[in-house]
Formats: C-alpha cells, sequence, structure tokens
C-alpha cells in the first residue's frame, strides 16, 4: 500500500507526471487521461452516493470504487512494465460481479419501452451523470489501446460497469416513486 507523505510535490510543475513505472509523461497523454477520467467516475459515484442512495445501492458502490482504484492503478502502469511492477488489477471476478448487479437490479424493473431520458431523482440522476463518465473513461481506454495493451478486462469492466450505473439510475428512481420520462422520437 503507498504511503503518501506530501500532497503537494511540485513535480509535475512542467506538465508531467509520473507512471507507476516511474516513467516520467506529459499530463495530456492517452494514458493519464484514461486513468484520470476513471478517477473523474469515481468522485461521481461518491457524489451520488452522497445523495442518499437506496441502502441496496451503497454496499455495491463501495466495493466498485475502491475496483476503480484497481482500474486506476493498472491503467497507470503500461502493460509492458507490470511484470516488473505487478500491483493491483481488474480480472474476470470483477466483470461477473457487475454482470451479477446488472441482472439482480434489472430483474426488479419493468422492460424498457423505448430510450429512457436522464431525469428523475437527484440520486438517479446522478448516477446518470457517472454512467456518462464511465462511457467517457471506456471510450479513452479504447483509445489508449489502439495505442498500446491494456488488461484484458478493462474494457469488459467499463462496459458493464455503465450498464449497471444505467440500471441503478433506474432503480434508484423506480424506488424513488419517479415515473422514467421516455425519448419521444416524434417530438
Amino acid at each position: 500500500m503507498p504511503r503518501i507523505n506530501r500532497v503537494s510535490t511540485r513535480a509535475g510543475d512542467d506538465g508531467t507526471t509520473a507512471l507507476g513505472s516511474g516513467r516520467r509523461v506529459l499530463k495530456s497523454c492517452r494514458r493519464v487521461a484514461a486513468y484520470g477520467t476513471v478517477d473523474e467516475l469515481n468522485a461521481h459515484l461518491g457524489l451520488a452516493l452522497a445523495t442518499g442512495l437506496a441502502d441496496e445501492l451503497v454496499e455495491p458502490l463501495r466495493r466498485i470504487q475502491n475496483e476503480l482504484f484497481h482500474l486506476g492503478a493498472e491503467l497507470s502502469t503500461p502493460e509492458a512494465d507490470r511484470t516488473a511492477r505487478p500491483g493491483p488489477h481488474l480480472e474476470a471476478k470483477h466483470v461477473a460481479s457487475l454482470d451479477e448487479l446488472v441482472e439482480q437490479f434489472n430483474s426488479t424493473l419493468p422492460p424498457l419501452e423505448n430510450f429512457v431520458l436522464p431525469d428523475g431523482s437527484w440520486a438517479g440522476s446522478q448516477l446518470q451523470v457517472a454512467r456518462t463518465v464511465c462511457r467517457r473513461a471506456e471510450r479513452e481506454v479504447v483509445a489508449l489501446s489502439q495505442e498500446e495493451p491494456v488488461g484484458p478486462y478493462v474494457i469488459p469492466y467499463l462496459n458493464r460497469l455503465s450498464d449497471l450505473l444505467f440500471v441503478m439510475a433506474r432503480y434508484q428512481n423506480k424506488l424513488a416513486g419517479n415515473a422514467e420520462k421516455l425519448w419521444n422520437s416524434r417530438a
């Protein structure tokens, strides 16, 4: 576990940051954008938790927040450097757990009749914001994967997580008594 003695090191004042391997790169590189967006997603999940989510959503989201730190650690170290610097990473069990949660919460919801507008309760809407940030993180990782390898479970994890956040938003809104507002494609 890393020990953080100082928050402000001033080492990044030149526009660079250190990867998990110790190599310094520009803060604008794809890898930093990818794990930075994962960090942003995690902060949005923290905000969703602060809005007063249904009790049954809290524990899974806290676990997911921890897994997002695994993901950030994995993305901060290039795959080529992971043998010399192994660290936390996503595994098949993490993706499977998301699949199970999607099934669990989705089984309590009515079938979708159309696209759902991101609306409803404050908590449900915040989960929708987190979903869109998750999709952006996924796009950032896909772009990174076009340049260099990423772990085998990174993209599937983000893909499943965005699905789960959508289902959780619907679930939260249902519990809050907020009827879904459907997209009117003829409006």
